[in-house]
């Protein structure tokens, strides 16, 4: 029992630490790796790094390839697009179910807090910052929807948008409406109007992905 605990503890470590390597840009997509060489770099051995592999493909990061290593997946406008559509109905549906539940002032102080960040971050200018807040905002909202299956779906796409966050973070306008829009869906919850919420939130996140998308076009990274 002891030593199946420490084999997941090891593999949790390789999860994160390669996909540490793939957000750096020390194993760029595109790039194939033998799992020797991934365990070489996180100073483990291949067992806990083959599971993470097998996981990080269900996550659409590598693709495993029997007897030749794993491939770094490639980000494109599509994968974006087709992301983006599903998240925009799942966390919909999450802002509806939030404004729902009657939260009150204190029980939705995550979103709040998350709100005063992102504000603050623009103000010194620190998109990094904003952008954890911002993730910080997405993954309360998801929690407070309190469906536990939307929870599940949406964390798997999570490294796909951070990685398309990380290439057009200093790319995108400054994020102000981005706040603006934050903050009116954070009042619609607190009031308790599902359905304005749910619109709101929906035409939030369909902007975002008409921005993501263009600008990953622009890069290079089209439609497939």
């Amino acid at each position: 029992m002891i030593q199946e605990l420490k084999v997941k503890s090891q593999s949790i470590k390789a999860v994160e630490g390669i996909r540490d390597l793939i957000f750096s840009g020390e194993l760029p997509a595109g790039s194939d790796h033998l799992e020797t060489e991934l365990a070489e770099r996180l100073g483990m051995s291949r067992t806990p790094v083959r599971e993470a592999t097998l996981v990080l493909e269900a996550q659409g990061l590598l693709e495993v390839r029997p007897r030749r290593g794993v491939r770094v997946t490639a980000l494109t406008a599509t994968d974006m697009h087709e992301i983006y559509e599903v998240l925009t109905e799942l966390e919909s549906l999450a802002a509806f179910r939030a404004a729902e539940a009657g939260y009150s002032k204190e029980e939705l102080s995550g979103l709040a807090d998350s709100i005063k960040e992102m504000e603050a971050s623009l103000k010194d200018n620190d998109r990094e910052r904003w952008a954890r807040a911002d993730a910080a905002f997405h993954d309360e909202l998801v929690r407070l929807g309190g469906n536990g299956r939307i929870i599940a779906i949406v964390s798997n796409f999570n490294d796909q948008v951070r990685r398309a966050r990380a290439i057009t973070l200093h790319l995108r306008p400054m994020p102000t409406k981005s706040n603006k829009d934050h903050r009116a869906l954070y009042e619609a919850i607190l009031r308790g109007d599902a359905e304005p919420a749910r619109k709101l939130h929906w035409r939030h996140r369909t902007e975002a992905r008409e921005l993501l998308t263009e600008l990953l076009e622009k890069n290079g990274l089209r439609r497939v």
